[in-house]
Order: structure tokens, then sequence, then C-alpha cells
């Protein structure tokens, strides 16, 4: 996916859950926060931002933040991205063989799952995940206890019981990912969960994005490490 008018700040400060002062254009400005996740580790005083400008009067802020560098990489912060360059990717031809539907946002039980397709005589469910939060070149989600992120495994385990193909794609939003696995200490029940639902049958995968300062797109698969996997370590085994 591609921005269009980017522009280059540095961040100041993070008021609330949906705003940033960053100085930009030579004045302090106040820019939307798409992600609404703590990113503590991402919004640090005087580091490089990148912003999209938009003119529409009717908006309360003309910028957008949408990437922040940190030390060599670049991180796209923009919550809303990770499903739509997942839905690129499998529209054009990854992930899914013989694909002949794509839809975004369908409802199954009492969840709207990010994504419906069908393949043949196969049908599915994928939920999309984005990952900021990485350390030493692990990416890990999530960066705080998410109950919406484990009601939404139950329901894959469900629709997958009931005959449908079941995927969880964690898009993680830099590059150079040793490999991803769940944030234990933040929200231990998440990640048991996500072992249970590959246990039966979910798809659990993992993506690094490239990520420049005006585009996104999904670069390559990489491992995914939940608790078994790594015998006890975590402690949850």
């Amino acid at each position: 996916m591609k921005y269009d008018s980017m522009i280059e700040g540095i961040f100041i400060a993070r008021p609330n859950r949906f705003t940033a002062r960053v100085i930009a254009e030579g004045r302090e400005v106040i820019a939307h926060v798409k992600n609404t996740g703590r990113c503590r580790e991402l919004l640090i005083p005087g580091v490089c931002v990148y912003l999209q400008k938009n003119d529409n009067p009717a908006r309360k802020t003309a910028f957008t933040l949408i990437a922040v560098q940190k030390g060599s990489r670049l991180v796209n912060m923009d919550s809303q991205a990770p499903n739509t360059v997942a839905w690129e990717y499998i529209r054009d031809g990854h992930l899914i063989p013989d694909l002949t539907l794509l839809k975004r946002e369908q409802t199954f039980g009492s969840s709207r799952f990010d994504l419906y397709y069908e393949a043949g005589n196969k049908k599915g469910f994928i939920e999309v995940k984005g990952v900021t939060l990485e350390n030493d070149g692990v990416a890990r989600f999530p960066d705080a206890p998410t109950k919406r992120g484990q009601k939404h495994i139950n329901e894959l385990v469900s629709a997958h019981r009931q005959g449908y193909e079941a995927w969880i794609l964690f898009i993680v939003q830099m590059e150079n990912m040793r490999f991803f696995t769940p944030n234990t200490q933040t929200h231990p029940d998440f990640a048991r969960d996500l072992y249970e639902a590959r246990r039966q049958g979910v798809f659990v995968r993992a993506f690094e994005c490239t990520v420049t300062r005006d585009t996104l797109n999904i670069a390559r698969e990489i491992p995914v490490i939940l608790p078994e996997d790594i015998h006890g370590e975590s402690g949850l085994s």
C-alpha cells in the first residue's frame, strides 16, 4: 500500500491515545494517532516520525502519524494498514490457492473477522493483527492485554469446528525480524489460547513488511514460536 502527501516531523509528546504533538513544517502540530496501543518503546520524545497530511477542512487535524524511526528500523504504526496489506497480498495470489472470492469484514457468531474467502470448495475466515512491538529482532503481540483478541481466537476455533478454514495472521509492521512470538509477559492467556487454537487446526502465521516513509508491503513469512515450542521457557507449559 502507498501513502500520499507524507512529511517528516519530530515527536514531542502523546497527550492521549488519539493524538500526538509533533514538530513539522517548522511549527508544532497535533497529529491523529491511529494506533491506540501503548507504543511506549516507539513514541519517545525526539524521535523522527512521518505524517500524512490531509487538507480536508472537516478534519480536526490535518496530520496523521503513520510511521516512526526506531533505531535503524522504520516502524509503521497505522493500525488500519495490516488489513489492507493482507488483503492485497492474498488478492495477488499468495497464501490461498485458487481464490475465487475475498471480502472484508465478515460476521461469524459474535465476531466480525477481517477477511472472508472462498477457494474451490473451501471457505474460510482470516483475522489480522498488526504488530509494532519488537525486542532484539523478536516481534511480539499484544503490547497490552486484549480480551477482544482472545475472543477472536476462540471464534476462529468455533468456525473451524463448523467446517471453515480459519487463520490468524500477524502482520509485523517492520522488517529484519528473527521470529514472532506472543507476548506472554503481558497477556499469558492470549498466548495459551493461541497455542490451543493452532493445536485445533487454526493456521497461525506471521509476515514481516518492508516499510518506507510512504509504503508498506508484506515482504516474507517469518517463524511463529508459541509457548509449547519453547519447552516451558515462558512458564506456560
